[in-house]
């Protein structure tokens, strides 16, 4: 039995692989998938990676492409999710705040340096005409610690998925300004390099029993219900979800990853650029 490391989110775009753990489906195969839910996000998954801690990570795409830039030993195996993510702009629901222009050199609420809520904050920014320079950030660690800071008004908004947030929203606690979503692809698939280079065989078996699943996930019987009662969703924002969300069972191809790294550079969120070889590995 080969034991494999995955670190995930907690959010709706993993449950795939929970019913494949909880299927049996990895064992079958001889391999002992242990997944770890991560809230931190991104910029913690990326040090799982860089540490060993973590063989595989279920990732957003452009943390990890700045992250390999900047010396994580590992390689984008596969596109996970290839829809957008899609960003929700919050601030305190009792907050003077109307509208995202109303955010600008405002304080931004961040999981960690170098995390999506980061990232985002970058193309939000730019979107909006704002300097970039300018942005000014909390570390917050996790969504409840994001709740403190823009309660008690340590930062001024938070940039979230939407749907994850929106029980927040639904309670009154966050006000949703606005949405920002990705230019490029959600969420990728990457493994350290060493895992990679004595392990590919267990790689590709793994992408084939989680491709298998996604490719059919939305005509799961009762998906609806089983992620609203899992995630505390109500059944038509998870409906409108579903309708949302595209999975992919494709790798990174080369004309893709240099359209999303160039438009990372263009955002300033990287300051120079890779080559796909250094980063992608096609199995």
């Amino acid at each position: 039995m080969k034991t494999v490391n995955i670190v995930g989110v907690p959010e709706h775009f993993n449950l795939p692989w929970h019913l494949c753990i909880e299927n049996g489906e990895f064992e079958a195969e001889n391999i002992d998938l242990q997944w770890k839910d991560i809230p931190e996000g991104t910029g913690k998954m990326c040090q799982m990676l860089r540490d060993g801690e973590a063989d595989i990570a279920v990732i957003l795409t452009e943390g990890i492409v700045k992250d390999i830039l900047n010396g994580n030993p590992s390689k984008i195996v596969q596109i996970y999710v290839q829809s957008p993510l899609i960003w929700g702009i919050h601030v305190a629901s009792k907050s003077d705040y109307q509208s995202v222009k109303d955010l600008e050199n405002k304080k931004v609420a961040i999981s960690r340096i170098g995390s999506g809520s980061q990232l985002m904050a970058y193309v939000n920014a730019a979107e909006q005409g704002w300097e970039s320079d300018d942005l000014k950030f909390e570390i917050i660690n996790t969504i409840d610690g994001a709740v403190e800071a823009l309660t008690n008004g340590t930062a001024d908004y938070f940039m979230w998925e939407r749907f994850m947030t929106k029980p927040l929203v639904d309670k009154g606690i966050f006000r949703r300004v606005g949405d920002c979503p990705t230019p490029w692809p959600s969420f990728v698939i990457t493994v350290r390099d060493e895992f990679l280079k004595k392990n590919a065989k267990t790689v590709e078996k793994i992408l084939e029993i989680i491709n298998k699943t996604t490719q059919d996930f939305a005509e799961i019987p009762n998906i609806d219900k089983t992620l609203a009662e899992l995630f505390n969703q109500k059944r038509e924002d998870i409906q409108e979800w579903l309708k949302l969300t595209q999975w992919s069972q494709k790798h990174l191809n080369e004309k893709a990853f240099i359209k999303i790294q160039n438009q990372l550079f263009d955002l300033g969120i990287i300051d120079k650029k890779s080559t796909f070889v250094e980063t992608v590995k096609a199995l």
